[in-house]
Order: C-alpha cells, then sequence, then structure tokens
C-alpha cells in the first residue's frame, strides 16, 4: 500500500467510526439515540486508535492536515509531501462521510432537525463567537500535536502509542471539546461538510459554510504551533517561527477577549 493509500483509507476508517458515532447518539430511532457526550468523545478517541493502527506502519498515520502541516514545519516531514497526504486525508474523510450517510439512510428521514443531520459530518459552536471558536480550535490542536510529540518522548510498550494518542484524543474531547464539538484536524470537519453539501439528505438545511472556516484554519495555527513550542521548549531549537506564531496566538487570545462583550446569547 502506498503511503496515499495509506492516508486515505486511514482518515476514512476515523471519519466511519467518528462520524458513526456522532449520527448514532443524534439521529432518532437509533438505538444508540441520546448516548451523549461521553459516548461521543470515547468513541472517537477509539476512532483515532483504531485507524492509525490500522495504517501507522505504512504512513505514520497523520491523518490530519494540521499535523501533517506541523510536522513539516519542524522538519519532521519533507514539504514535497504534504500535498499528497492533505489530499488523501481530505478524500478519505469525504468517503468515510459518505458511508456514514449510507450506513444510517432511513434515520436521516426520521430527523426532522436540519442541525443535527449536520452533526454526523461537521461541527459547529455551541455559542457562535469565530474569535472565541478559533481560540477553541487553536488551543485544542495545540495541545493535541504537542501531546503527540512528547508521546513519543516517552520509552513505552512497542505499539501502545496509537491507544495513547486515542486517550489523548478522549481527553481533549471531554475537558475542550463544549465549545466547538473539537474538529482539531481540518479534514476531519472540511470533507465530511463537503460531503453533507452533496449528499442527498432529505430537510438537510445549510451545511455551515460561514463557520467553516475556523475549523480549518485553527487547527493549522494551534497544530504548528503546538509544533514549534516541543522544539523550542522541550528540545530547546530556538527558531524565529515559534515568535512568529506565538504573536499570532496571543492576537487571537487577545481579540477574543476584546470582542467576546458582543456575542449573543441564545436561549
Amino acid at each position: 500500500m502506498s503511503t496515499f493509500t495509506a492516508e486515505l483509507v486511514g482518515t476514512m476508517i476515523l471519519i466511519l467510526f467518528g462520524g458513526g458515532v456522532v449520527a448514532g447518539t443524534v439521529l432518532n430511532k437509533s438505538k444508540g439515540f441520546g448516548g451523549g457526550w461521553i459516548v461521543i468523545t470515547f468513541a472517537w478517541g477509539l476512532a483515532v486508535a483504531m485507524a492509525a493502527y490500522a495504517v501507522g506502519g505504512i504512513s505514520g498515520a497523520h491523518l490530519n492536515p494540521a499535523l501533517t502541516i506541523a510536522l513539516a514545519t519542524i522538519g519532521n516531514f519533507p514539504w514535497e509531501d504534504v500535498p499528497a497526504y492533505i489530499a488523501a486525508q481530505m478524500i478519505g474523510a469525504f468517503l468515510g462521510a459518505t458511508l456514514v450517510y449510507f450506513m444510517y439512510l432511513p434515520h436521516w428521514k426520521a430527523t426532522t432537525d436540519a442541525d443535527t443531520k449536520l452533526a454526523p459530518f461537521s461541527t459547529m459552536p455551541a455559542i457562535k463567537h469565530p474569535l472565541s471558536n478559533l481560540l477553541s480550535e487553536t488551543v485544542g490542536t495545540f495541545i493535541l500535536v504537542l501531546g503527540i510529540l512528547a508521546l513519543g518522548t516517552n520509552t513505552i510498550t512497542d505499539g501502545l502509542n496509537p491507544f495513547l494518542v486515542g486517550m489523548l484524543i478522549v481527553v481533549i474531547g471531554m475537558a475542550l471539546g463544549g465549545p466547538t464539538g473539537y474538529a482539531i484536524n481540518p479534514a476531519r470537519d472540511l470533507g465530511p461538510r463537503i460531503a453533507h453539501f452533496f449528499l442527498p439528505i432529505p430537510g438537510k438545511g445549510s451545511s455551515g459554510w460561514s463557520y467553516a472556516w475556523v475549523p480549518v484554519v485553527g487547527p493549522i495555527i494551534g497544530g504548528t504551533f503546538g509544533a514549534l513550542f516541543f522544539q523550542q521548549v522541550f528540545e530547546g531549537k530556538n527558531s524565529i517561527a515559534f515568535w512568529i506564531f506565538a504573536v499570532i496566538v496571543a492576537i487571537i487570545f487577545i481579540g477574543a477577549q476584546v470582542t467576546v462583550k458582543n456575542v449573543r446569547i441564545e436561549d
């Protein structure tokens, strides 16, 4: 299997399980209906672990453009391979979301709320405030990439790393996922959102394009800063890029704080 195919298949597995558990807990008449946040966060963590076990030995199981870009930024992955990896991840995410659609085929009609029908595909914020939402995705992906790199420095039992990364996803979801649904992965959000747009889901409503930039930009900024932070603080390698991204992240924090007073809270 090529690395392109591995990233495609791995991301497809990730979305099939991750999007599938959301569909199973929110779509009407599903036997998993009402499973709740704990079920979703645990299943997403296991989805990452299973996908990583499936293709990690072939492609490294990035499964996430933010991770691919972050690793390239610190020299741990060749830039010339980045476009192919991202393309594979996007295609895999689209295919995984399409499989979720077919898996729950009768349940889309049984579910009336359009926002609920979008949830198995893509994230939307609990309270819409772009800079706060961007901050949430930035911090979540920062700790994801930092955690992945830190785990790699530990001497642990061979083969345990994918499971530990899965557990990292679980704790990110439980602790930091409430504001936005923790996309922390541009392909995970954008690929299924495109699938939602094209699939003939009855009464599906909007695909939420006005928000779609947040779970793309936030993870790329946060993931890159997480990798640069690891290089700067853990490895002691100073770089101008670290300070540039530190300023960008600081601006997001300050901007969110300054503008939050204007946010509208809906009942």
